[in-house]
């Protein structure tokens, strides 16, 4: 049976604050544990006025005190951003404080400009060709596998699950080569879905943390009583997606009826491609959507994404899309 997870963007809305941001993120994994949901993860980013989780580790620790049981994870660290032993320091900090719930996803890409990469002190084109070996110390760092002059204190033990994520073959390959579970992105990057899937089963070598392949995909889902409020609270979301291709993000901005069609051919192509991976609509839709998608990717697992405007809308989506799994879902 398929499993099911949330993705959090921390989103900050217009009109809004950090505070309430992190306060909804807060509401948001309550609601996912009750429910059911497997694990809760919160994604990096930087230097962007609409997302909130760019000091990610705090992030965790936010949500892990506002939670008892479900997993709480990074979806993911850019590890180019850091040195594998700040990290380890950070998640074994975290696995002490919430034993045997912390997942670390590691992402290659840190979609971050000349700008940025002043900020952060770091040549990130030299720091993602060295990703795979990154990958390998960071691993080492936390279970001592390999011998290294340095200790990381906490780390150094950490029962941490680490996951590969990717929106490429190259994510795959490596998820498979050193055995790691693996996350696709489809929610924003559905192009190579098939394939990277395809090639991380075909090559995964088993390994001491996972001997089969396991697979989890991040979808958006918007669900409501009616097809039309689903259309609305799903438009605040295209609208983010539309200024971040144009170079203009922000933050997230109030639902606006008829939305699509508002846009521009291309601006309503680019939304269609990527709500490929996607539901929006009422609990029935969803389903159907939902089911479609597992069949076509034998997923282990589901991600759910999706940012809304209202709080409650995301609480509404999650409790009517989990109510209609439990009860509907037949992959």
């Amino acid at each position: 049976m398929t499993k099911f997870s949330v993705l959090d963007l921390v989103p900050v809305r217009e009109g809004g604050s950090l505070s309430d941001a992190f306060a909804a993120s807060a509401a948001l994994a309550k609601k996912a544990e009750e429910l059911g949901c497997v694990r809760f993860w919160v994604a990096e980013h930087h230097a962007m006025d609409g997302i909130a989780g760019g000091a990610t580790s705090v992030v965790l620790a936010h949500i892990g005190n506002a939670t008892n049981t479900i997993r709480i994870g990074a979806g993911g660290i850019m590890l180019p951003n850091h040195t594998p032993f700040q990290i380890a320091e950070q998640f074994g900090t975290l696995d002490a404080l919430f034993p045997g719930r912390v997942d670390l996803g590691l992402g290659r890409a840190p979609g971050a400009g000349p700008e940025l990469q002043r900020a952060l002190r770091k040549n990130l084109a030299q720091a993602s060709e060295r990703f795979p070996q990154d990958v390998i110390e960071l691993r080492a760092l936390l279970t001592g596998d390999v011998e290294l002059p340095v200790t990381a204190t906490p780390g150094l033990g950490a029962k941490v699950e680490m996951w590969m994520l990717g929106s490429s073959l190259f994510g795959a390959q490596l998820a498979a080569n050193l055995g790691m579970p693996y996350a696709f992105a489809a929610h924003f990057a559905p192009d190579h879905l098939d394939e990277a899937l395809a090639v991380y089963r075909r090559e995964f070598q088993p390994s001491d943390a996972l001997t089969e392949p396991y697979v989890m995909v991040a979808m958006n889902v918007f669900a409501a009583h009616t097809r039309a409020e689903a259309e609305l609270i799903a438009s605040s979301q295209q609208q983010a997606f539309v200024s971040l291709r144009t170079g203009k993000p922000g933050r997230l901005m109030p639902p606006i009826p008829g939305y699509l069609d508002s846009l521009p051919a291309q601006a309503r192509a680019m939304l269609a491609h990527v709500g490929q991976a996607g539901a929006v609509g009422t609990p029935a839709d969803v389903r159907a959507h939902i089911e479609a998608f597992v069949s076509r990717t034998r997923a282990d697992e589901i991600l759910l994404c999706g940012s809304t405007y209202d709080p409650q809308a995301r609480l509404t989506t999650l409790e009517l899309t989990l109510d209609v799994i439990h009860s509907e879902l037949t992959v």
